[in-house]
Protein backbone atom coordinates (compact mmCIF):
# COMPACT_ATOMS: atom_id res chain seq x y z
CA UNK A 1 0.00 0.00 0.00
CA UNK A 2 1.30 3.29 -1.04
CA UNK A 3 -0.63 6.80 -1.39
CA UNK A 4 -0.60 8.12 -4.41
CA UNK A 5 -0.88 12.09 -5.03
CA UNK A 6 -3.64 13.62 -7.49
CA UNK A 7 -2.22 15.23 -10.62
CA UNK A 8 -3.67 18.38 -9.02
CA UNK A 9 -1.90 18.40 -5.55
CA UNK A 10 1.21 17.17 -7.33
CA UNK A 11 0.73 20.54 -9.53
CA UNK A 12 0.22 22.61 -6.18
CA UNK A 13 2.99 21.54 -4.68
CA UNK A 14 5.31 22.02 -7.08
CA UNK A 15 4.17 25.38 -7.34
CA UNK A 16 4.77 26.01 -3.94
CA UNK A 17 8.33 24.83 -3.83
CA UNK A 18 9.27 26.98 -6.79
CA UNK A 19 10.96 29.95 -6.30
CA UNK A 20 9.41 33.23 -8.22
CA UNK A 21 11.72 32.43 -11.61
CA UNK A 22 10.57 28.98 -11.60
CA UNK A 23 7.03 29.54 -11.14
CA UNK A 24 6.72 31.75 -13.70
CA UNK A 25 8.33 28.75 -16.52
CA UNK A 26 5.46 26.65 -14.34
CA UNK A 27 2.58 28.73 -15.47
CA UNK A 28 4.23 29.37 -19.08
CA UNK A 29 3.49 25.73 -19.67
CA UNK A 30 0.08 25.91 -18.12
CA UNK A 31 -0.68 28.77 -20.70
CA UNK A 32 0.13 26.72 -23.16
CA UNK A 33 -1.57 23.50 -22.68
CA UNK A 34 -4.69 25.20 -21.35
CA UNK A 35 -6.26 27.81 -23.41
CA UNK A 36 -9.21 28.80 -20.97
CA UNK A 37 -6.45 30.49 -18.73
CA UNK A 38 -4.76 33.86 -19.50
CA UNK A 39 -2.25 36.18 -18.05
CA UNK A 40 -2.97 39.36 -17.03
CA UNK A 41 -1.02 42.43 -18.71
CA UNK A 42 0.75 45.02 -16.44
CA UNK A 43 -1.83 47.71 -17.36
CA UNK A 44 -4.49 45.32 -16.28
CA UNK A 45 -2.55 44.61 -13.05
CA UNK A 46 -2.10 48.32 -12.17
CA UNK A 47 -5.47 48.75 -13.00
CA UNK A 48 -6.70 45.86 -10.70
CA UNK A 49 -4.66 47.05 -7.83
CA UNK A 50 -6.00 50.59 -7.93
CA UNK A 51 -9.46 50.56 -5.56
CA UNK A 52 -12.80 51.94 -7.05
CA UNK A 53 -16.02 51.59 -5.65
CA UNK A 54 -17.63 48.85 -7.67
CA UNK A 55 -14.51 46.19 -6.91
CA UNK A 56 -14.83 47.56 -3.57
CA UNK A 57 -18.83 46.54 -3.38
CA UNK A 58 -18.03 43.31 -5.65
CA UNK A 59 -14.60 40.99 -5.01
CA UNK A 60 -13.96 39.04 -7.77
CA UNK A 61 -12.14 35.87 -6.95
CA UNK A 62 -10.79 35.61 -10.08
CA UNK A 63 -9.22 38.32 -9.91
CA UNK A 64 -5.34 38.08 -9.17
CA UNK A 65 -5.42 40.65 -6.53
CA UNK A 66 -8.43 39.21 -4.42
CA UNK A 67 -7.29 36.67 -1.70
CA UNK A 68 -8.59 33.10 -2.66
CA UNK A 69 -10.58 30.23 -0.49
CA UNK A 70 -7.94 28.46 1.84
CA UNK A 71 -6.67 25.41 0.44
CA UNK A 72 -5.79 22.95 2.11
CA UNK A 73 -2.01 20.89 0.83
CA UNK A 74 -2.21 18.19 3.52
CA UNK A 75 -2.20 14.77 1.46
CA UNK A 76 -4.90 12.97 3.96
CA UNK A 77 -7.26 15.60 2.36
CA UNK A 78 -6.82 14.58 -1.09
CA UNK A 79 -9.75 13.48 -1.55
CA UNK A 80 -11.79 15.36 -0.09
CA UNK A 81 -9.94 18.50 -1.69
CA UNK A 82 -10.45 16.89 -5.08
CA UNK A 83 -14.21 16.79 -5.49
CA UNK A 84 -16.35 19.16 -6.44
CA UNK A 85 -17.54 21.35 -3.79
CA UNK A 86 -20.33 23.99 -5.61
CA UNK A 87 -22.43 23.91 -8.38
CA UNK A 88 -19.84 24.90 -11.42
CA UNK A 89 -22.75 26.27 -14.01
CA UNK A 90 -24.08 28.61 -11.07
CA UNK A 91 -20.13 29.92 -10.36
CA UNK A 92 -19.49 29.77 -14.20
CA UNK A 93 -22.46 32.36 -14.45
CA UNK A 94 -21.23 34.39 -11.57
CA UNK A 95 -17.62 34.28 -13.46
CA UNK A 96 -19.56 35.60 -16.43
CA UNK A 97 -21.07 38.40 -15.05
CA UNK A 98 -17.73 39.64 -13.13
CA UNK A 99 -15.78 39.09 -16.40
CA UNK A 100 -18.25 41.95 -18.50
CA UNK A 101 -17.91 44.15 -15.88
CA UNK A 102 -14.07 44.03 -16.19
CA UNK A 103 -14.52 43.78 -20.17
CA UNK A 104 -16.65 47.46 -19.55
CA UNK A 105 -14.08 48.49 -17.41
CA UNK A 106 -11.04 48.44 -19.82
CA UNK A 107 -13.34 49.52 -22.66
CA UNK A 108 -13.77 52.69 -21.08
CA UNK A 109 -10.52 53.34 -19.83
CA UNK A 110 -9.10 51.96 -23.15
CA UNK A 111 -6.57 49.39 -22.28
CA UNK A 112 -4.15 48.37 -24.46
CA UNK A 113 -3.85 44.43 -23.91
CA UNK A 114 -1.11 43.93 -26.86
CA UNK A 115 2.46 45.88 -27.13
CA UNK A 116 2.92 48.57 -29.33
CA UNK A 117 5.02 48.66 -32.71
CA UNK A 118 7.54 50.35 -30.69
CA UNK A 119 7.73 47.62 -27.73
CA UNK A 120 7.70 44.68 -30.46
CA UNK A 121 11.10 46.57 -32.16
CA UNK A 122 12.72 46.92 -28.21
CA UNK A 123 12.09 43.02 -28.22
CA UNK A 124 13.40 41.99 -31.20
CA UNK A 125 16.78 44.63 -30.54
CA UNK A 126 16.98 42.83 -27.43
CA UNK A 127 17.41 39.24 -28.92
CA UNK A 128 19.44 40.40 -31.65
CA UNK A 129 21.66 42.11 -29.07
CA UNK A 130 21.89 38.57 -27.09
CA UNK A 131 25.63 36.80 -27.53
CA UNK A 132 26.93 33.54 -26.45
CA UNK A 133 30.37 33.83 -24.31
CA UNK A 134 33.62 32.71 -26.15
CA UNK A 135 34.87 29.66 -24.32
CA UNK A 136 38.41 29.21 -23.21
CA UNK A 137 39.13 26.21 -26.20
CA UNK A 138 37.66 28.97 -28.88
CA UNK A 139 39.95 31.58 -27.64
CA UNK A 140 42.77 29.90 -27.85
CA UNK A 141 41.91 28.02 -31.36
CA UNK A 142 41.57 32.08 -32.41
CA UNK A 143 44.72 32.89 -31.13
CA UNK A 144 46.75 29.23 -32.68
CA UNK A 145 45.22 30.74 -36.43
CA UNK A 146 46.89 34.47 -35.42
CA UNK A 147 49.77 32.62 -34.59
CA UNK A 148 52.96 31.76 -36.75
CA UNK A 149 52.71 28.15 -36.19
CA UNK A 150 52.85 26.02 -39.84
CA UNK A 151 49.87 23.60 -40.83
CA UNK A 152 51.67 20.46 -39.13
CA UNK A 153 52.06 22.57 -36.25
CA UNK A 154 48.70 24.15 -36.20
CA UNK A 155 46.82 20.68 -36.65
CA UNK A 156 48.80 19.32 -33.68
CA UNK A 157 47.88 22.55 -31.51
CA UNK A 158 44.15 21.61 -32.35
CA UNK A 159 44.75 18.52 -30.73
CA UNK A 160 46.22 19.37 -27.81
CA UNK A 161 43.72 22.66 -27.48
CA UNK A 162 40.96 20.03 -27.44
CA UNK A 163 42.70 18.11 -24.41
CA UNK A 164 42.64 21.75 -22.70
CA UNK A 165 39.97 21.32 -19.66
CA UNK A 166 37.98 24.41 -19.09
CA UNK A 167 40.41 25.17 -16.46
CA UNK A 168 43.02 25.53 -18.96
CA UNK A 169 45.16 22.47 -17.92
CA UNK A 170 46.19 19.87 -19.92
CA UNK A 171 44.75 16.42 -19.54
CA UNK A 172 46.66 14.20 -21.50
CA UNK A 173 50.71 13.78 -21.35
CA UNK A 174 53.27 13.85 -24.61
CA UNK A 175 53.77 10.60 -24.52
CA UNK A 176 50.07 9.41 -25.21
CA UNK A 177 49.42 12.36 -27.20
CA UNK A 178 52.35 10.98 -29.24
CA UNK A 179 51.62 7.30 -28.80
CA UNK A 180 48.07 7.51 -30.07
CA UNK A 181 48.85 9.91 -32.86
CA UNK A 182 52.49 8.76 -34.13
CA UNK A 183 53.31 12.00 -33.94
CA UNK A 184 56.68 12.76 -32.64
CA UNK A 185 56.98 13.76 -29.04
CA UNK A 186 59.68 16.75 -30.11
CA UNK A 187 57.38 18.23 -32.17
CA UNK A 188 53.91 17.89 -29.63
CA UNK A 189 56.33 19.86 -27.18
CA UNK A 190 57.10 22.61 -29.43
CA UNK A 191 53.59 22.81 -30.42
CA UNK A 192 52.63 22.98 -26.57
CA UNK A 193 55.70 25.70 -25.94
CA UNK A 194 54.01 28.08 -28.40
CA UNK A 195 49.89 27.20 -26.78
CA UNK A 196 51.77 28.00 -23.42
CA UNK A 197 52.64 31.53 -24.64
CA UNK A 198 48.83 32.37 -25.45
CA UNK A 199 46.40 33.69 -23.18
CA UNK A 200 45.57 33.56 -20.38
CA UNK A 201 49.16 32.96 -18.96
CA UNK A 202 49.96 29.37 -17.35
CA UNK A 203 46.91 28.15 -20.07
CA UNK A 204 48.06 24.21 -21.00
CA UNK A 205 49.86 23.50 -17.97
CA UNK A 206 49.86 19.95 -17.00
CA UNK A 207 50.29 20.53 -13.29
CA UNK A 208 49.58 23.22 -10.88
CA UNK A 209 53.47 23.66 -10.39
CA UNK A 210 53.95 24.51 -14.00
CA UNK A 211 50.81 26.67 -13.97
CA UNK A 212 52.68 29.05 -11.79
CA UNK A 213 55.72 28.63 -13.18
CA UNK A 214 54.33 29.82 -16.19
CA UNK A 215 52.80 32.82 -14.86
CA UNK A 216 56.03 33.71 -13.56
CA UNK A 217 58.54 33.34 -16.16
CA UNK A 218 55.69 35.55 -18.64
CA UNK A 219 56.44 38.54 -16.05
CA UNK A 220 60.25 38.00 -16.17
CA UNK A 221 60.47 36.87 -12.39
CA UNK A 222 62.02 33.92 -12.73
CA UNK A 223 64.86 35.07 -10.03
CA UNK A 224 62.81 35.76 -7.41
CA UNK A 225 62.19 33.93 -4.29
CA UNK A 226 58.89 32.70 -4.93
CA UNK A 227 60.23 31.17 -8.49
CA UNK A 228 62.76 29.14 -6.36
CA UNK A 229 60.57 28.03 -3.94
CA UNK A 230 57.60 26.80 -6.72
CA UNK A 231 60.21 25.62 -8.65
CA UNK A 232 62.40 23.39 -6.21
CA UNK A 233 60.19 23.27 -2.71
CA UNK A 234 56.28 22.96 -4.01
CA UNK A 235 55.37 20.16 -1.73
CA UNK A 236 56.99 22.29 1.38
CA UNK A 237 55.20 25.50 0.76
CA UNK A 238 51.69 23.39 0.24
CA UNK A 239 52.32 21.94 3.91
CA UNK A 240 53.13 25.95 4.78
CA UNK A 241 56.45 24.96 6.38
CA UNK A 242 57.92 28.13 6.22
CA UNK A 243 60.61 27.55 9.18
CA UNK A 244 61.83 24.70 6.34
CA UNK A 245 61.27 26.57 3.53
CA UNK A 246 64.05 29.35 5.16
CA UNK A 247 66.62 26.61 6.29
CA UNK A 248 66.53 25.43 2.48
CA UNK A 249 66.71 28.81 0.74
CA UNK A 250 68.94 30.45 2.99
CA UNK A 251 66.11 33.45 3.47
CA UNK A 252 64.65 34.60 6.54
CA UNK A 253 61.02 33.48 7.67
CA UNK A 254 59.89 37.22 6.43
CA UNK A 255 61.09 36.53 3.67
CA UNK A 256 59.36 33.05 2.77
CA UNK A 257 55.84 34.45 4.12
CA UNK A 258 55.81 37.40 1.98
CA UNK A 259 56.97 35.24 -0.96
CA UNK A 260 54.26 32.70 -0.15
CA UNK A 261 52.12 36.12 0.13
CA UNK A 262 52.80 37.05 -3.48
CA UNK A 263 52.38 33.15 -5.14
CA UNK A 264 48.43 33.36 -3.47
CA UNK A 265 48.17 36.31 -6.00
CA UNK A 266 48.60 34.15 -9.28
CA UNK A 267 45.77 32.23 -10.97
CA UNK A 268 45.65 28.61 -9.78
CA UNK A 269 42.40 28.20 -12.84
CA UNK A 270 43.78 30.35 -15.37
CA UNK A 271 40.79 29.23 -17.47
CA UNK A 272 38.63 30.31 -14.71
CA UNK A 273 37.75 33.90 -16.12
CA UNK A 274 36.28 31.81 -19.52
CA UNK A 275 33.77 29.61 -17.60
CA UNK A 276 29.99 29.80 -17.75
CA UNK A 277 28.53 32.74 -16.04
CA UNK A 278 26.39 30.46 -13.65
CA UNK A 279 25.51 33.34 -11.01
CA UNK A 280 22.30 32.81 -9.67
CA UNK A 281 20.09 36.12 -10.00
CA UNK A 282 18.36 36.06 -6.60
CA UNK A 283 14.39 38.17 -6.39
CA UNK A 284 13.22 38.02 -3.30
CA UNK A 285 10.09 36.11 -2.14
CA UNK A 286 9.73 38.23 1.29
CA UNK A 287 10.45 42.14 1.85
CA UNK A 288 11.07 43.15 5.49
CA UNK A 289 11.79 47.01 6.28
CA UNK A 290 11.54 48.25 9.46
CA UNK A 291 8.94 50.43 10.03
CA UNK A 292 9.22 52.16 13.18
CA UNK A 293 9.80 50.19 16.28
CA UNK A 294 8.43 47.27 14.26
CA UNK A 295 8.81 45.53 10.89
CA UNK A 296 6.53 45.04 8.29
CA UNK A 297 6.68 42.46 5.95
CA UNK A 298 5.51 42.22 1.84
CA UNK A 299 5.37 39.34 -0.85
CA UNK A 300 7.00 39.93 -4.12
CA UNK A 301 4.00 40.09 -6.41
CA UNK A 302 5.26 41.52 -8.99
CA UNK A 303 7.21 39.04 -10.30
CA UNK A 304 4.42 36.59 -9.81
CA UNK A 305 2.22 35.56 -12.72
CA UNK A 306 -1.04 37.45 -12.38
CA UNK A 307 -3.84 34.86 -13.95
CA UNK A 308 -7.59 34.75 -14.86
CA UNK A 309 -10.47 32.72 -17.31
CA UNK A 310 -10.11 34.06 -20.67
CA UNK A 311 -12.80 35.89 -21.69
CA UNK A 312 -13.27 34.09 -25.68
CA UNK A 313 -14.06 31.05 -23.63
CA UNK A 314 -16.74 32.45 -21.04
CA UNK A 315 -18.17 33.46 -24.41
CA UNK A 316 -18.00 30.25 -26.12
CA UNK A 317 -19.78 28.75 -23.34
CA UNK A 318 -22.90 31.04 -23.40
CA UNK A 319 -23.40 30.04 -27.71
CA UNK A 320 -26.16 27.81 -28.24
CA UNK A 321 -24.44 25.76 -31.54
CA UNK A 322 -21.92 24.25 -28.90
CA UNK A 323 -22.28 20.93 -28.50
CA UNK A 324 -21.57 18.91 -25.15
CA UNK A 325 -18.43 17.53 -25.65
CA UNK A 326 -16.71 20.97 -26.23
CA UNK A 327 -18.80 22.82 -23.15
CA UNK A 328 -17.43 19.87 -21.32
CA UNK A 329 -14.05 20.37 -22.77
CA UNK A 330 -14.25 24.01 -21.42
CA UNK A 331 -15.75 22.87 -18.21
CA UNK A 332 -12.79 20.92 -17.30
CA UNK A 333 -10.47 23.54 -18.46
CA UNK A 334 -12.10 26.15 -16.73
CA UNK A 335 -11.70 24.16 -13.16
CA UNK A 336 -7.76 22.85 -13.88
CA UNK A 337 -7.52 27.36 -14.41
CA UNK A 338 -9.27 28.05 -11.06
CA UNK A 339 -7.16 25.44 -9.53
CA UNK A 340 -4.05 27.02 -10.90
CA UNK A 341 -5.06 30.41 -9.92
CA UNK A 342 -6.19 29.42 -6.38
CA UNK A 343 -2.78 27.56 -5.91
CA UNK A 344 -0.80 30.74 -6.81
CA UNK A 345 -2.85 32.68 -4.42
CA UNK A 346 -2.46 29.84 -1.74
CA UNK A 347 1.50 29.92 -2.03
CA UNK A 348 1.46 33.75 -1.95
CA UNK A 349 -0.36 33.23 1.61
CA UNK A 350 1.34 30.53 3.16
CA UNK A 351 5.06 32.14 2.15
CA UNK A 352 3.25 35.06 4.18
CA UNK A 353 2.04 33.48 6.84
CA UNK A 354 5.70 31.37 7.56
CA UNK A 355 8.09 34.98 6.97
CA UNK A 356 5.66 36.62 9.67
CA UNK A 357 6.61 33.87 11.91
CA UNK A 358 9.94 34.10 11.31
CA UNK A 359 10.21 37.87 11.91
CA UNK A 360 8.46 37.24 15.11
CA UNK A 361 10.91 34.80 16.21
CA UNK A 362 13.90 36.41 14.87
CA UNK A 363 13.54 40.16 16.18
CA UNK A 364 17.06 39.90 17.77
CA UNK A 365 18.61 39.18 14.22
CA UNK A 366 16.72 42.01 12.64
CA UNK A 367 17.99 44.53 15.29
CA UNK A 368 21.62 43.13 16.16
CA UNK A 369 23.00 40.57 13.58
CA UNK A 370 23.61 37.44 12.67
CA UNK A 371 25.20 36.39 15.85
CA UNK A 372 21.73 36.61 17.86
CA UNK A 373 20.13 34.43 15.49
CA UNK A 374 17.55 31.85 17.20
CA UNK A 375 17.47 28.16 17.11
CA UNK A 376 14.21 27.72 15.31
CA UNK A 377 13.04 23.97 13.84
CA UNK A 378 10.23 24.07 11.24
CA UNK A 379 7.67 21.70 13.05
CA UNK A 380 7.84 25.10 15.25
CA UNK A 381 6.73 27.70 13.02
CA UNK A 382 4.41 24.89 11.17
CA UNK A 383 2.52 24.46 14.22
CA UNK A 384 1.29 28.08 14.28
CA UNK A 385 1.14 28.47 10.66
CA UNK A 386 -1.08 25.40 10.86
CA UNK A 387 0.52 23.55 7.78
CA UNK A 388 2.42 20.59 7.99
CA UNK A 389 6.14 20.69 8.75
CA UNK A 390 6.97 19.54 4.94
CA UNK A 391 4.67 22.06 3.58
CA UNK A 392 7.06 24.62 5.31
CA UNK A 393 9.76 22.81 3.83
CA UNK A 394 8.66 23.14 0.13
CA UNK A 395 7.62 26.52 1.03
CA UNK A 396 11.42 27.98 2.25
CA UNK A 397 12.91 25.71 -0.45
CA UNK A 398 14.94 28.03 -2.95
CA UNK A 399 13.18 31.53 -1.48
CA UNK A 400 15.15 34.71 -0.03
CA UNK A 401 13.85 37.16 2.15
CA UNK A 402 15.23 40.88 2.00
CA UNK A 403 16.10 42.14 5.20
CA UNK A 404 17.87 45.25 7.22
CA UNK A 405 20.68 42.92 7.74
CA UNK A 406 20.75 41.63 4.07
CA UNK A 407 19.47 39.21 1.74
CA UNK A 408 18.95 35.44 3.03
CA UNK A 409 17.61 32.15 1.81
CA UNK A 410 14.85 31.29 3.79
CA UNK A 411 16.02 28.20 4.83
CA UNK A 412 19.14 29.93 6.52
CA UNK A 413 16.88 30.96 9.55
CA UNK A 414 16.40 27.31 10.65
CA UNK A 415 18.64 26.37 12.75
CA UNK A 416 19.63 23.70 15.23
CA UNK A 417 20.78 25.44 18.87
CA UNK A 418 23.42 24.80 21.29
CA UNK A 419 22.96 25.23 25.10
CA UNK A 420 24.30 27.85 26.93
CA UNK A 421 25.23 27.78 30.26
CA UNK A 422 22.27 29.76 31.50
CA UNK A 423 19.87 26.78 30.29
CA UNK A 424 19.19 29.03 27.04
CA UNK A 425 19.80 28.16 23.48
CA UNK A 426 22.20 29.63 20.85
CA UNK A 427 21.81 29.02 16.77
CA UNK A 428 24.57 27.30 15.34
CA UNK A 429 24.53 29.75 12.67
CA UNK A 430 25.52 32.27 15.63
CA UNK A 431 27.91 29.73 17.25
CA UNK A 432 29.99 29.98 13.59
CA UNK A 433 29.75 33.65 13.45
CA UNK A 434 31.44 33.87 16.89
CA UNK A 435 34.17 31.39 15.96
CA UNK A 436 35.11 33.01 12.50
CA UNK A 437 35.22 36.24 14.53
CA UNK A 438 37.54 34.73 17.49
CA UNK A 439 39.89 33.07 14.93
CA UNK A 440 40.15 36.33 12.52
CA UNK A 441 41.73 37.98 15.52
CA UNK A 442 43.56 35.70 16.70
CA UNK A 443 47.72 36.47 17.37
CA UNK A 444 48.99 35.21 14.29
CA UNK A 445 52.36 33.99 16.01
CA UNK A 446 49.91 31.87 18.33
CA UNK A 447 46.88 30.92 16.60
CA UNK A 448 43.99 29.19 18.55
CA UNK A 449 43.81 25.79 18.83
CA UNK A 450 40.51 23.73 19.21
CA UNK A 451 40.85 23.14 22.75
CA UNK A 452 41.80 26.88 23.17
CA UNK A 453 38.60 27.84 21.39
CA UNK A 454 36.22 25.69 23.68
CA UNK A 455 37.81 27.11 26.24
CA UNK A 456 36.70 30.54 25.24
CA UNK A 457 33.32 29.52 24.22
CA UNK A 458 32.53 28.67 27.25
CA UNK A 459 33.61 31.89 28.85
CA UNK A 460 31.09 33.12 26.57
CA UNK A 461 28.91 30.39 28.29
CA UNK A 462 28.39 28.66 24.49
CA UNK A 463 28.58 24.92 25.91
CA UNK A 464 30.11 23.13 23.33
CA UNK A 465 32.65 20.40 22.20
CA UNK A 466 35.98 20.07 20.44
CA UNK A 467 35.19 18.02 17.66
CA UNK A 468 31.81 20.36 17.28
CA UNK A 469 34.35 23.53 17.28
CA UNK A 470 36.66 21.58 14.15
CA UNK A 471 33.54 20.60 12.21
CA UNK A 472 32.27 23.86 12.59
CA UNK A 473 35.86 24.83 11.33
CA UNK A 474 36.01 23.25 8.41
CA UNK A 475 32.47 24.52 7.33
CA UNK A 476 34.01 27.34 7.20
CA UNK A 477 37.10 26.43 5.44
CA UNK A 478 39.36 27.65 8.23
CA UNK A 479 42.70 26.19 8.66
CA UNK A 480 43.84 23.77 11.41
CA UNK A 481 46.17 26.23 14.23
CA UNK A 482 49.44 24.46 12.85
CA UNK A 483 48.54 25.99 9.18
CA UNK A 484 47.58 29.27 10.18
CA UNK A 485 50.68 30.68 12.18
CA UNK A 486 52.77 33.30 11.04
CA UNK A 487 56.35 33.97 12.10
Amino acid sequence: MQQVLAPQLQQSLAMLQAPTMELKALVEQELQANPTLEELSPSEIEEANTPNEEKDQKPDPNDPTEPPEEMSFDPAKEKESSEPVDDFQAEFDKLLQLDQEWKDHFAQNNVRNRMSQDDEERRQHMFDSLTSETSLQEYLLEQMRLSELDGALKSIAELIIGNIDDYGFLQTSVDELSFSTSIPGDQIIDALQVIQSFHPPGVGARDLRECLLLQLERSDRTKTLEYRIIHDHMDTLGKRRFPDLARMTGHSIEDVQEAAARIGHLEPRPGRAFLPDNQTYIVPEVFVKRDGDDYSITTNNEHVPHLRISNAYKDLMTQGNSDETTKEYIRDKVRAGKFIIKSIHQRQQTIMNIAKEIVKRQRAFLDQGTTHLKPMTMVQVAEVVGVHETTVSRAVSGKYMETPQGIFEMKYFFTSGIKTSGGGDMSNTSVKEILAELIKSEPGNKPYSDDTLVKILKEKDIMIARRTVAKYRGELNILPSNLRKVY
